[in-house]
């Protein structure tokens, strides 16, 4: 398992990916809006969407997990 988290405290702006979707290494999986900016958070590893913790709106902090892939 890998998880992909925030790198900076913000509001989920797009989710790009589903559960259970192939990803590739640099894919991005979601869109993080902080400070008026729309920042890609991409797949550090390949793998599949086990699961998505946020869904487009929610507000995250800095290191709170927003994917987990299998």
């Amino acid at each position: 398992m890998f998880e992909i988290k925030a790198q900076m405290a913000g509001t989920i702006f797009e989710v790009c990916v589903k559960e259970g979707d192939a990803v590739s290494s640099g894919q991005t999986v979601l869109i993080l809006e902080s400070m008026k900016m729309e920042i890609p958070i991409e797949a550090e590893a390949d793998g599949t969407v086990a699961k998505i913790n946020v869904a487009e709106g929610d507000f995250v902090d800095e290191e709170d997990v927003l994917v987990v892939l299998a």
